[in-house]
């Protein structure tokens, strides 16, 4: 037995080192470990897979109710009724009230039920989504921005303040506004490649071309932030869009004139650091103007959000799609280039450069009235009485002017023509009063921007209000791509017959020339 036990004690010299680990693991694993291992497992599990449930739940939760309660049933006075004269059918539908505002008449169930399309060219009676966002009564002349009417926020708030509002509803307490304005700081630089984008464009081009491609290709240098489903990158384009806009069409400008261009100045607030990306050159210091900067601002949050206005219903259609965020606002900003919706400053000061004397405004007047040409920067195609920010902007335009020592002809010319127009019948029975747009040329113009750039700062300062409503309709649960209708007025089907016997008359169309 002695032996036995010494050969024993030899041969596990080495094994016993083996045995011995084998047999401490072989417990740990069974008891210690057991928990800790099973612990560290639970935990982790939760956190990876319900946490993210949650981030992504919550919201769309939270809304369906709201979006069911707006649909009440089709019965008694909350419901409109149409027959349909050809049959004798009648179709009853439900009216959704806002709170404030037209009611609207729920016809989403309209076509399954009649086979018929309702026309509204240019939605002039259709409302294409709901929004807790800007309301505006034409008639009576208000804009409010989530209940806030826009004088107000002009006078007693900052531009970063209202686009917190726009975004998140409610307008920011002291910490929340430090913490957004230094969020927006922190993302005002471009990625520097984007300014070898610039060298593809010709001096000549268009600071509006240049911004349209400009905001697009964001998407292939923040390529980490276009998951829009997911919270946190959603938030961060937002951001970013804001910081980056007043870079982008500062490096605009600047490339255009063969300027240097200037990086952002994190000591300085926002409307303040885009002029002096704007305006100063590296070889002098630039001081900005206090009148100019408040002036600057206030031309921001007067231009921040419109409701439904074509550029903006352009951005929602191509979100509707899931596109990614910068092609959508590079879509609004194509939209927005037209002179019929953001180039209407510019056509103001063409106009009074026409008129160019204070004693030419009545021969002016008279070929209005004679439909000879168009008073530009009076009537709008929502607002049937007095524009609330022309108010806001003719202030501005008087404080800018008097800070900077001009005496702008124009100035005196537009309030001469102004005063005219609202005194005259003619006007006053058509409801043609003054838009945002009479006074702003002269303001922008005084400041030292081109004509050229006037639809940019539009561009600018309407980003809060485009990414606002995207976030809004990204956001709802009933999201579904957008889908217009039409009236098809071509021909019926008919069959395609060869070239040889195709024997009517050539189509009339222009001829281009062979030019390379």
């Amino acid at each position: 037995m002695a032996a036995a036990k010494k050969t024993t004690s030899k041969s596990k010299k080495t094994p016993t080192k083996k045995k011995v680990t084998a047999k401490k693991k072989v417990p740990v694993k069974k008891t210690a470990p057991k928990k800790a291992v099973t612990a560290k497992k639970k935990t982790p599990i939760k956190k990876k897979v319900v946490a993210p449930k949650k981030v992504a739940v919550k919201k769309p939760a939270a809304k369906k109710p709201v979006v069911k309660k707006s649909l009440p049933t089709p019965t008694g006075q909350d419901s409109f009724t149409l027959i349909d004269n050809s049959n004798g059918k009648s179709y009853t539908y439900p009216v959704l009230h806002g709170t404030q505002g037209p009611r609207a008449v729920d016809v989403r169930k309209f076509y399954g039920d009649t086979d018929a399309f309702l026309y509204d060219p240019s939605f002039t009676s259709t409302a294409s989504c709901d929004s807790k966002i800007t309301f505006i009564d034409g008639d009576k002349g208000v804009l409010q921005h989530r209940g806030y009417p826009i004088n107000e926020l002009a006078e007693k708030a900052s531009f970063l303040e209202v686009s917190f509002l726009l975004l998140y509803g409610e307008l920011p307490n002291k910490s929340e506004l430090e913490q957004f304005e230094h969020e927006v700081t922190m993302h005002t630089l471009v990625h520097e490649r984007l300014k070898e984008f610039y060298q593809g464009f010709p001096r000549n081009a268009h600071p509006m071309a240049i911004m349209c491609g400009t905001v697009g290709a964001l998407s292939a240098f923040y390529h980490d932030s276009v998951d829009f489903h997911d919270p946190y990158q959603r938030e961060l384009t937002a951001i970013r869009l804001m910081a980056k806009m007043p870079t982008i069409a500062a490096m605009s400008y600047k490339y255009a004139i063969g300027q240097p261009f200037i990086y952002p100045d994190n000591t300085l607030d926002y409307s303040s650091n885009f002029l002096k990306m704007m305006f100063a050159v590296p070889c002098e210091e630039y001081k900005v103007d206090p009148v100019v900067a408040k002036a600057m601002d206030k031309i921001f949050i007067l231009h921040a959000d419109h409701e439904q206005n074509a550029s903006t219903s352009t951005v929602r259609l191509a979100g509707s799609s899931n596109a990614n965020p910068f092609a959508c606002i590079s879509a609004g900003i194509a939209s927005l280039w037209g002179p019929s919706h953001g180039g209407a400053n510019e056509a103001v000061i063409h106009m009074l450069e026409e008129i160019g004397d204070k004693k030419n405004i009545s021969a002016f007047i008279k070929k209005v009235k004679n439909r000879e040409t168009r008073l530009m920067g009076f009537g709008h195609r929502v607002y049937k009485n007095y524009d609330p920010r022309a108010a806001v902007m003719q202030k501005a335009c008087k404080d800018v002017l008097k800070s900077l020592k001009i005496k702008d002809p124009h100035l005196e010319i537009a309030m001469e023509l102004e005063r005219i127009a609202l005194s005259d019948d003619f006007f006053v029975e058509k409801k043609l009063y003054p838009n945002v747009d009479f006074y702003s040329g002269i303001i922008l113009r005084a400041i030292g921007f081109p004509t050229s750039m006037f639809t940019v700062l539009f561009a600018l300062a309407r980003t809060v209000g485009w990414i606002s409503q995207w976030k809004e309709m990204d956001e709802d649960p009933a999201k579904r791509i957008g889908r217009p209708r039409q009236l098809y007025v071509g021909e019926k089907q008919r069959k395609v017959t060869p070239i040889k016997k195709r024997s009517r008359d050539v189509i009339h169309r222009q001829i281009l020339t062979d030019r390379r």
